[in-house]
């Protein structure tokens, strides 16, 4: 990488390669208004931000829109940034973040009563999992109790969300999947899914307290 002294440095973030520029380099270069220098920096960690969010949530899809709210507020805050220290940290450190709020999130969800989410689910087939109860008579109970109140609280989610919520969250479906069978393109379903997903707890959270 280009070790640049300060009166030297204008010029070589100006005529140096982007590839050639240190990642600290790249955030003076993108903060000057060089062009491409922050797609630069995003195509350097877009992929090892994803493997590593998913390794800590579980959830490959769900890395993926963490990883975009990473370079989000990235850009909201890279004015702050102390070229000093290193961006790697900075941006891992943000993510690391992201995905700690997101299973606290996802703990406090009345899905967690049902579902275990575990760092082996393969390709995108996730579905609702009931946990494993014993076969003790109150377990069972509560096993089908369970499994008939989502069935429910599912039919009371508007057609389109209930749509994409079932095929979703009780089939498995991957993002690319559903939106093959409802005829909408992936910004549309990740958009009904998110709001199938919210309403479905605020439906049924006061059954489950």
């Amino acid at each position: 990488m280009v070790k640049a002294s300060p009166e030297k440095g204008n010029r070589v973030l100006e005529e140096v390669s982007l590839k050639d520029l240190s990642d600290e380099q790249l955030v003076t270069a993108h903060l000057k208004g060089r062009p491409g220098a922050f797609q630069d920096l995003y195509e350097r960690y877009r992929d090892r931000l994803v493997h590593f969010v998913t390794r800590k949530t579980g959830d490959a899809d769900r890395a993926q829109d963490l990883v975009q709210e990473a370079f989000i507020r990235v850009t909201r805050h890279l004015h702050r940034f102390d070229p000093s220290k290193k961006f790697s940290t900075w941006v891992y450190t943000i993510a690391s973040n992201l995905s700690k709020n997101e299973l606290r999130n996802r703990s406090r969800s009345p899905l967690v009563l049902y579902q275990q989410l575990t760092g082996s689910w393969e390709d995108d087939h996730r579905p609702i999992q009931f946990e494993d109860y014993s076969m003790r008579p109150d377990d069972l109970y509560r096993k089908r109790y369970l499994r008939r109140l989502v069935e429910d609280t599912v039919k009371e989610l508007p057609e389109h969300h209930r749509l994409v919520f079932r095929l979703r969250e009780l089939e498995g479906k991957s993002y690319e999947e559903i939106s093959e069978i409802t005829g909408v393109n992936l910004g549309t379903v990740k958009s009904r899914l998110h709001r199938a997903r919210n309403s479905f707890a605020q439906r049924i959270e006061p059954f489950l307290n």
